[in-house]
């Protein structure tokens, strides 16, 4: 596929993915969100793994109750902080209760004095998915710029998180784009490995 039609079709993608997200009344969002987070995950997650989250924007799934079990169960924290147009996301060290800043966009972020870490497991927003595993973001590329950074370092999982509604037949692809190892949605764990 020509790759100004790639283009063209993540464009046209954005706009109803994120539309059909937006209709998703906020009661059902947070419904959600508890639904992931009551599951069991199919990965072992060891005590001190570092887990890196995300802070919700716009309508996107809550991560905080997810993240909160992880951190229970021991798991590290981290978040991530925009380092820059082109460049992976710098994954900072947090915990809940912890200060945080406004960065790019208004999104909160650790302070610019936490600790940056390489995440084992990756929490990954996103607007649309398939069962190919590739995600449909904002169209800057950050996450996968990080998930093939975090991947030269160490065998990082990615994991998509999102409502079932943001399924899609397929994804349109581009070689920089990065597949997702599992997605979590509150009906049922898909496991891409």
């Amino acid at each position: 596929m020509a790759g100004n039609d790639v283009a063209e079709r993540k464009v046209a993608l954005r706009v109803t993915a994120q539309a059909r997200r937006d209709a998703l009344p906020a009661d059902d969002r947070k419904a959600a969100a508890q639904a992931i987070a009551a599951r069991a995950l199919p990965i072992a997650i060891a005590p001190g793994a570092i887990v890196a989250g995300f802070m919700p924007l716009k309508s996107e799934i809550n991560p905080l109750p997810l993240l909160q079990k992880l951190s229970d169960a021991g798991a590290q924290l981290a978040l991530p902080a925009i380092a820059g147009r082109g460049k992976p996301l710098t994954m900072r060290a947090w915990q809940f209760g912890a200060a945080l800043d406004r960065g790019q966009w208004g999104i909160r972020e650790p302070k610019k004095d936490a600790p940056e870490v390489d995440p084992d497991i990756l929490l990954v927003p996103l607007l649309a998915f398939d069962r190919n595993g590739f995600r449909i973001g904002y169209g800057a590329g950050y996450y996968d710029m990080t998930i093939h950074r975090l991947r030269g370092l160490k065998a990082a999982i990615a994991v998509g998180i999102a409502f079932a509604a943001q399924e899609v037949p397929d994804v349109p692809t581009s070689p920089r784009d990065e597949r997702l190892d599992l997605v979590l949605t509150e009906r049922e764990v898909i496991d891409l490995r």
